[in-house]
């Protein structure tokens, strides 16, 4: 194992045009197949993803993917309120650190994660050029689907004159059915554990609603996959959202009494094999000398 300690080398996504507005890292594989871009969700930070999630950045490097990820604004290292953040701001982030990967050669495929999901499908409907293929993971792609119209038409006023204003209660326990894993995230100091402040949740159900006229025009190879159980993030979404792209190549995995962190959850080790296997299939295995 080149990284026997996973701590992350910096990673710089300013692209040139001045300082870049959120803190960057990359896990190097020894002899690369692709990249993946990894998107957390609302309130935690990238490097969990080495510790918890299964362990997800450590598989990825170990199977010949170099993994890029970056801590959201207002989130993990990243500069801005916590978790005050504009979804669509999020999603010009991604589009910059897509952007950066390109002067590396190699394949590049988008992973997100609930929040990490929207932004990631958002980035991928508005620009696919560069991307390989995109895995979503309990993606927070309808929002909003059981408010009243009342409530919804008061999101953005509330959004504007009280940005950080409580909005919305997600919860821990839908987290995983994995009581140790539930505890893990309510002790991470580095975890935002408030509720979801009005900005992040207006924005984000404005942009989720704006994204399905895109879908249309969906063609990149897609793996989604969903807890049937998950409170945190509609499940629905999913449903349609794969349903209503045309690209050819495109699977959903539901998991039947599966919670939101499906890679914390009980069925982690199938779901692991999923991406792993999935990412495997779309590459070729790097020559060698």
């Amino acid at each position: 194992m080149q990284n026997a300690s996973w701590e992350p080398s910096a990673w710089d996504l300013s692209t040139g045009k001045g300082g870049a507005p959120v803190q960057g890292y990359v896990w190097q594989a020894e002899d690369p197949r692709a990249a993946v871009l990894l998107a957390h969700g609302f309130g935690e930070y990238a490097g969990r993803y080495v510790e918890r999630y299964h362990r997800l950045i450590p598989a990825l490097v170990e199977a010949g993917f170099s993994v890029y990820a970056y801590d959201h604004r207002g989130h993990g290292r990243s500069e801005g309120r916590r978790a005050v953040v504009d979804a669509a701001t999020l999603v010009e982030d991604h589009l910059r650190a897509r952007e950066t990967l390109r002067r590396q050669p190699l394949p590049v495929f988008a992973f997100g994660h609930s929040l990490g999901g929207l932004v990631t499908a958002a980035s991928a409907a508005r620009d696919p050029r560069g991307l390989s293929g995109v895995l979503l993971s309990s993606p927070a792609l309808l929002i909003g689907e059981d408010q009243p119209a009342w409530l919804k038409s008061l999101a953005p006023v509330l959004a504007k004159v009280a940005p950080a204003a409580p909005a919305a209660d997600l919860g821990t326990g839908g987290l995983s059915r994995l009581t140790d894993e539930v505890s893990a995230y309510r002790a991470d100091p580095n975890i935002f554990q408030g509720k979801v402040p009005a900005l992040a949740a207006a924005s984000m159900l404005r942009l989720s609603g704006q994204l399905w006229p895109q879908y249309a025009r969906w063609t990149l190879p897609t793996l989604v996959f969903h807890g049937t159980a998950d409170r945190i993030t509609d499940p629905d979404g999913s449903r349609r959202f794969v349903e209503a792209i045309p690209a050819p190549d495109k699977t959903l995995r539901l998991v039947e009494g599966g919670y939101h962190e499906l890679l914390n959850d009980e069925p982690r080790e199938e779901v692991l094999g999923w991406i792993l296997d999935w990412l495997r299939e779309r590459t070729q295995e790097p020559q060698r000398a």
